[in-house]
């Protein structure tokens, strides 16, 4: 029953995708790349959740949370707070220009040479890190989930974890390599409504579990024998001190959702920017409740689980899964987290492609090509050559401590040098390009160096912890690059054109929702404080 319920639900996803999008314009890179600028406020809201929500934080995020308690929802409330600021700020400048991706921005802020460097960053950490973490977690996820040692018989884990790891890599790969934006943004779209209404019944069922006197009765048990685990403020010896909210956590939150190509790339195929910016605000909305789905269930994994000796955090959720949800709903929820990996890898792969062919092909190997279907069909050979060489990649990660945190370490490598180049773009109107380039070449060598070489990571990373690192190196790059707008400054403030291809008529309930996304924030985390633990 399982099985073909996981089948059922993930053969109906893809019929509906393709009859909603098989008539779509392919043939032109506006049309592929950018869904036609098609994407209304619903598909973008709902591939945003569902392109960032996958197993690495369905897993990693919940054993945090069994772990450290609640104060891990830093992580998504922040996320609210960032997609205000994405939706009032980044969006208006970046269909202002017209662009498709943010190495074609910064091509127009300063030069090709900042256009280039950026886009080789991307594609080698999209390649080298993001795609084999988003297929080895959803691989082990799915192999737990379903029990596929017990289902297919494979007794060896290496065997079962490649074919797995295949698996899912083909079928994202077909999504994104011959479906385009549009077809990745609507099946982002039907997974993530699965996926909302699965994680939802597990915390239901989850509570049950506890207690047979209600849902409220059961949340009251766990608070009164776990009371440590219910401090939004967490402790110092957390994963996710209080004070890195303003350092680390709160800059890889906002170059992710202000910066990260394979995020915000569905924002640029907005029709206007009220529908993007309704798509980004709803997105915030649910970002900032997503705890219940995503940190609650670790913590009711503890009370259930944790006294249990050998327990791994990282199993906290597979556990809670496999043992409270009904065999015919667990191969409906199995459906939707592959949906949530399949998300995750298709909209990587798509904007790696995109990547390589508007800012790579176009720029270097036929410089200003105008034929469409060629400039598409190379994307597609490399986004498959891609694809191929992280299916390849993606089973070697096997004995990583901590999926979740070395994901999140490894993101900075390259998240904090590109948003300061960008940040620097949009407030620095004389900053030229030399310190463009400077920072983002010296700030992925500093933070590698300061991250794994030896005695450096022993005075840098180490001693200050990764997330306050993160914060003092952006510091100086943002330091550099207004010192060089006064020493070395442009003839005169550059001017942010408007290219028309977007009606830039803002959305009349963008700012009043923004605020009231942040002002629950503020609320959630006040609530939940227990300022005595900092002390």
């Amino acid at each position: 029953m399982t099985l073909l319920t996981f089948l059922f639900f993930t053969a109906l996803v893809g019929v509906i995708t393709w009859y909603i999008t098989h008539r779509d314009d392919h043939g032109t890179s506006t049309g592929y790349f950018l869904a036609g600028r098609t994407l209304t406020g619903g598909y973008i809201a709902g591939s945003l959740l569902l392109t960032n929500l996958s197993t690495e934080q369905l897993v990693g995020l919940n054993g945090a949370a069994f772990k450290d308690g609640i104060c891990v929802m830093a992580w998504e409330v922040i996320a609210g707070a960032s997609l205000v600021i994405m939706a009032l700020y980044f969006l208006p400048k970046y269909l202002r220009s017209g662009i498709a991706t943010i190495p074609e921005f910064l091509e127009k802020r300063f030069d090709a040479t900042t256009r280039s460097i950026t886009t080789y960053i991307f594609i080698v950490a999209y390649t080298v890190i993001l795609l084999p973490i988003i297929l080895y977690s959803g691989a082990t996820g799915l192999m737990g989930i379903l029990d596929l040692k017990n289902l297919t018989g494979i007794e060896n884990e290496t065997t079962l974890l490649w074919i797995t790891v295949w698996f899912i890599g083909i079928v994202g790969s077909i999504y994104a390599i011959f479906g385009g934006l549009r077809s990745v943004a609507v099946s982002d779209t039907l997974n993530g409504f699965g996926l909302l209404v699965g994680s939802v019944m597990i915390v239901v069922f989850a509570l049950g579990a506890v207690s047979d006197g209600g849902l409220l009765h059961s949340l009251g048990e766990i608070k009164t024998a776990h009371p440590e685990k219910f401090n939004s403020l967490g402790s110092k010896d957390s994963s996710v001190p209080f004070s890195t909210l303003f350092t680390g956590v709160l800059l890889l939150n906002l170059f992710y959702w202000t910066t990260n190509q394979q995020i915000i790339q569905r924002t640029f195929g907005a029709t206007s920017l009220a529908e993007g910016q309704r798509g980004v605000l709803i997105a915030g909305i649910f970002k900032v409740l997503t705890p219940l789905v995503l940190v609650l269930p670790g913590v009711i994994a503890f009370h259930l689980y944790g006294m249990r000796e050998g327990f791994k955090p990282d199993h906290a959720y597979g556990t809670l899964v496999s043992q409270v949800l009904p065999s015919w709903l667990t191969g409906f929820f199995a459906a939707v987290m592959v949906g949530a990996i399949l998300s995750s890898f298709n909209s990587a792969l798509n904007s790696t492609a995109t990547l390589f062919s508007l800012g790579v092909y176009r720029e270097h190997f036929q410089k200003g090509a105008v034929d469409e279907t060629k400039v598409i069909n190379n994307g597609k050979i490399v986004g498959t050559f891609i694809a191929i060489l992280s299916m390849v990649a993606a089973p070697l990660l096997a004995g990583q401590e901590s999926i979740f945190g070395y994901l999140q370490m490894m993101n900075g490598l390259y998240f904090i040098p590109i948003f300061s180049v960008v940040l620097a773009g949009f407030l620095f109107k004389r900053a030229g390009a030399s310190a463009a380039n400077i920072s983002l070449l010296a700030g992925c060598g500093i933070l590698l160096v300061g991250y794994f070489v030896p005695p450096f990571s022993g005075w840098t990373a180490k001693p200050l912890g990764n997330f306050h690192f993160l914060g003092i190196v952006f510091a100086l790059l943002m330091t550099f690059q207004f010192v060089m707008s006064k020493v070395r400054p442009l003839p005169g403030d550059w001017e942010h054109h408007y290219t028309k291809e977007v009606d830039l008529t803002p959305w009349k309930w963008a700012k009043p929702v923004g605020f009231g996304i942040v002002a629950f924030v503020v609320i959630l985390y006040l609530s939940l404080a227990d300022f005595s633990a900092l002390k």
